[in-house]
């Protein structure tokens, strides 16, 4: 069993996952979540506690679930002050039910799977209770704390060093929570339109695909203008899902490379930026608070 589970952050892929495209994860260690046991002599600690029974009790009532989750163990421990210790910040995007979801499975699991794919499901259906539907790769992520790409073929691991090729990424705080719940159904009522569903298609997945593969490839400028790309998608696709006081950023043409994109669900929360030169991003993002990863 882990003592600290990671945050995480979906570098590309959020939405155009929901379309069985690639979607590229890495663990964020600036934030974690760990689990403490005793006396709930502190307000978050309690608030925890009970949060956790009530996740508890949802898991009992899943058949498919009980089967992986050793409810009764969970049950005691929680009798005896079990709480998880966070500092992921909630509505941000970051995974703070996600880091949850990791932490109950890791410690509780009646036998722990090594299919990532069947554990992805698994995931999957435990999230549920918090976002109303999930494709459980953000506690996949939180879980396994490396980088991977995940595809219909399966979940690849990826060099966890791929980063360090002169492309900088940052988190734009945009100072609002963001409500994943009712931000996902807005996209699924919109998948419904088959015109929106072939151009999002066409004119979307395809830019994620290509930033993914140029980042792990190294291929800065390809990536670059990829980003691009995906940045006008965003603009045309996701609109609602971007921030008033982030919007110029998604909308300005700037003189060197740097490039954002939502994050996680959107509508709040933090906006990646990508860049390859730090001190221009910085004078760049001086109205904001920055988070470099």
């Amino acid at each position: 069993m882990r003592t600290l589970y990671y945050s995480k952050v979906i570098l590309f892929g959020e939405y155009s996952m929901i379309f069985d495209a690639t979607a590229l994860m890495v663990p964020l260690q600036q934030f974690s979540a760990r689990w403490k046991l005793g006396k709930l002599t502190m307000p978050r600690a309690k608030k925890s506690n009970e949060s956790i029974c009530l996740f508890r009790n949802y898991l009992a009532e899943q058949y498919d679930l009980k089967k992986y989750i050793d409810i009764e163990s969970l049950s005691k421990d929680l009798r005896f002050g079990l709480n998880l210790a966070s500092n992921v910040p909630s509505g941000y995007g970051l995974g703070s039910s996600g880091t949850l979801v990791a932490a109950v499975y890791d410690r509780y699991a009646r036998q722990h799977i090594d299919d990532l794919m069947q554990l992805k499901t698994i995931f999957g259906e435990m999230e549920s209770y918090f976002h109303g539907s999930s494709s459980g790769i953000d506690p996949l992520q939180c879980y396994l704390g490396k980088p991977f790409r995940i595809s219909p073929q399966g979940v690849e691991l990826v060099n966890a060093g791929f980063l360090k090729k002169d492309i900088h990424v940052c988190l734009i705080d945009t100072k609002i929570k963001s409500n994943t719940r009712p931000l996902v159904q807005h996209f699924k009522e919109n998948r419904q339109d088959e015109a929106f569903l072939s151009t999002f298609q066409r004119d979307y997945v395809p830019h994620v695909t290509d930033c993914i593969n140029h980042l792990i490839d190294g291929a800065n400028e390809a990536f670059f203008n990829s980003l691009a790309q995906l940045t006008k998608a965003q603009l045309q696709f996701l609109h609602p899902m971007i921030t008033e006081n982030t919007l110029q950023l998604f909308e300005q043409n700037h003189d060197f490379n740097f490039g954002v994109k939502i994050s996680g669900s959107g509508g709040g929360g933090y906006v990646l930026g990508f860049t390859d030169d730090i001190e221009k991003a910085a004078d760049l993002l001086t109205d904001f608070e920055v988070i470099w990863i």
